[in-house]
């Protein structure tokens, strides 16, 4: 008995495919280009290989049984697949990688990614893209150690990593903010390190997975830890800690009374923040790669990234 490995092939669906659009044997046939004998012995492999009857043979038509019908939908369905994959094969040979694997920081405004990402797919692309989350310096380790093609919002120095490019996406200014509600937000400005060690910070994991970094923290202070930096601006606004955000993602708070901005003691926290690209191994951009890199050439483009947190 043959395996259905052996007798469900393109050729092989496409035939049944033909037989239910004839409605006989006979006439498929002549489609294909067959005697009928040989049509009707191939059918007979596909029957015996799944030990089903897939066509009723009684009437005057060729009518697909229950487990026919079944064959044909997902037939057809495997059909359009080889087909796409055999586009997107084509596509990939002119110079489109096969996936493009974007690592985003936590800073950066996912509303303009997905706008990039809705204009990237509006070309039909063969690329698969892949969005992965970065906080800190775990947004730099995703392209270091192969695990990303891109990253935006890269906020550490990355001269030392061979082949690494980068560029410029702009300054982002770190507030402290805290809840009306909480202590801090009556203490006398400018607050003091001794003033914030008295009260919790909420801070944001990095995403390395080696080291890793903390950004605000003193020494002895109670920390409440979160994993995305949506999740800590939601712990601020319940008061859980205080702590420094980017100003343009809590502006809409600051502006609705949700937060408070306080004044701090030490320097003004203002980051300047990078995109990167390459880095070992690497030889040359695809086309998906080039495409993103062409949008963040634009300095409207670079702004949104950083500063469009308010569009819900």
């Amino acid at each position: 008995m043959h395996h259905p490995y052996d007798v469900l092939t393109p050729d092989s669906l496409a035939m049944l495919q033909v037989i239910s659009e004839t409605g006989s044997f006979a006439a498929a046939a002549r489609q294909l280009g067959l005697v009928p004998s040989a049509l009707t012995y191939r059918v007979r492999q596909i029957e015996d290989a799944l030990d089903v009857l897939l066509f009723d043979r009684t009437a005057r038509q060729a009518r697909p049984t229950e487990a026919g019908a079944e064959l044909l939908r997902e037939g057809a369905r495997l059909l359009r697949e080889i087909d796409a994959v055999a586009n997107r094969v084509r596509r990939v040979a002119t110079g489109w990688e096969p996936q493009l694997t974007i690592a985003v920081d936590g800073v950066v405004s996912p509303h303009t990614i997905l706008e990039l990402v809705e204009a990237f797919y509006a070309m039909a692309p063969p690329t698969h893209l892949k969005l992965r989350d970065g906080i800190l310096t775990g947004t730099l380790e995703a392209l270091t150690s192969g695990n990303a093609d891109l990253a935006i919002g890269v906020s550490v120095e990355g001269s030392n990593v061979a082949g690494l490019q980068q560029g410029l996406l702009g300054e982002l200014l770190f507030i402290y903010v805290v809840a009306p509600h909480h202590p801090l937000a009556s203490v006398p400005e400018p607050l003091t390190d001794a003033t914030l060690l008295q009260h919790r910070a909420v801070a944001v994991a990095d995403s390395a997975q080696r080291g890793g970094a903390t950004m605000g923290l003193l020494g002895g202070q109670d920390v409440l830890t979160v994993d995305t930096m949506q999740a800590k601006v939601q712990a601020q606004l319940r008061g859980l800690g205080g702590g420094f955000l980017p100003e343009p993602m809590v502006r809409p708070y600051l502006e609705a009374g949700h937060l408070v901005a306080r004044r701090v003691a030490r320097p003004e926290r203002n980051m300047r923040m990078h995109y990167a690209w390459g880095g070992p191994g690497f030889t040359a951009a695809g086309r998906a790669l080039q495409w993103w890199l062409n949008q963040l050439q634009s300095s409207a483009t670079r702004r949104a990234l950083l500063e469009n947190h308010h569009h819900f």
